[in-house]
């Protein structure tokens, strides 16, 4: 822990209003590096049970945000709690809740895989009457039985990430705080890592995981936070930001009857910025970009169908993650 003093605006609990679902949150939580601020009052809740993605270029104040939930690095000012105990406060507290696996973690290449899951077991005061079936199950968790006894330094990088993984999970953390997991591992390795997650997930765990290979985020995570230059941007579950982060959908719909009389039907409805016939298509479809609300959605399908289009399919598409972070961030970074 840093010999910094503890800011004067961290109250030792959090305060009745704070939310009891939520494992995660922060108010106005701010880091700064002499004239620089590398967090900006950052207000943030992660629900019990997420998997929350934390996502922004390098230098956007991830892992400094990971570092002060860890109790690694004291505040500047604000608060953060994990399950309502105060990271600056009840340190000793916090830490038996949090795993931690950092973006660069410190293996032992003399050791063995079991040795090296019993030297932090003993860390974390596992007894030592418990550390032999607790370091089965941990290599058996993360699919590394067969390597028991291999020396780390000789497993793959996949192999030391899911090991680390497992070391983060000795003292059975309600919390656990990835930064950057899937960094350099080939897809193999990635699939087996976000399986690795969701099983977590099932077991009852939380997770927040930081990654720039956002299409991955996607595909495992349920909710999501967007952060640039120490500011958040946005959050919130996944599927709702993909909708609100949206300027307009855009509609598809696949028309049996003659395209061009399906496109006239809807060209001047309220809410249509513009439509695009594929003929060339099988089957020939429509693309329509639309700004309105559900009611207007519905009122094009009644339009058409009630103008005599065949229609076979109607459907909004959703934007992926990549797209919504690039339409939301800049680029720029700030020192983390």
């Amino acid at each position: 822990m840093s010999a910094e003093p503890v800011p004067d605006t961290m109250p030792a609990a959090a305060p009745a209003t704070t939310s009891t679902s939520a494992i995660v949150e922060t108010r106005d939580l701010t880091r700064r590096y002499g004239n620089s601020i590398a967090l900006n009052n950052l207000n943030l809740t992660i629900p019990q049970g997420a998997i929350f993605g934390f996502i922004g270029p390098n230098g956007a104040g991830k892992t400094t945000t990971m570092r002060i939930l860890t109790t690694l690095l004291l505040p500047s000012s604000g608060q953060a709690w994990v399950a309502g105990h105060s990271v600056v406060r009840e340190p000793q507290t916090v830490r038996r809740m949090v795993g931690f696996m950092p973006d660069f973690f410190g293996v032992y290449d003399n050791l063995k895989a079991w040795e090296y899951l019993d030297f932090f077991a003993a860390a974390y005061g596992v007894p030592a009457s418990r550390r032999p079936s607790l370091i089965g199950e941990l290599l058996d968790l993360v699919d590394l039985s067969h390597k028991r006894d291999a020396y780390v330094m000789d497993l793959s990088r996949g192999m030391k990430q899911r090991l680390s993984l497992a070391r983060t999970m000795a003292h059975n953390p309600e919390l656990l705080i990835l930064d950057e997991p899937a960094s350099g591992l080939d897809p193999r390795a990635r699939v087996e890592l976000r399986e690795l997650l969701r099983e977590l997930q099932v077991l009852g765990k939380t997770i927040m995981i930081s990654s720039h290979i956002l299409t991955e985020l996607a595909e495992m995570c349920t909710h999501i936070g967007i952060i640039e230059q120490g500011t958040l941007l946005a959050a919130g579950d996944v599927q709702t930001m993909m909708r609100s982060l949206q300027t307009h959908r855009v509609y598809e719909v696949h028309v049996l009857s003659d395209l061009h009389a399906a496109a006239e039907l809807v060209r001047d409805m309220p809410g249509v910025l513009a439509v695009r016939k594929l003929p060339d298509e099988s089957p020939p479809r429509l693309q329509i970009d639309h700004e309105g609300n559900e009611q207007q959605v519905g009122a094009l399908l009644t339009r058409l169908i009630s103008g005599g289009a065949i229609v076979t399919h109607f459907a909004g598409q959703v934007s992926d993650l990549e797209e919504v972070f690039l339409r939301i961030t800049t680029g720029t970074v700030a020192s983390e």
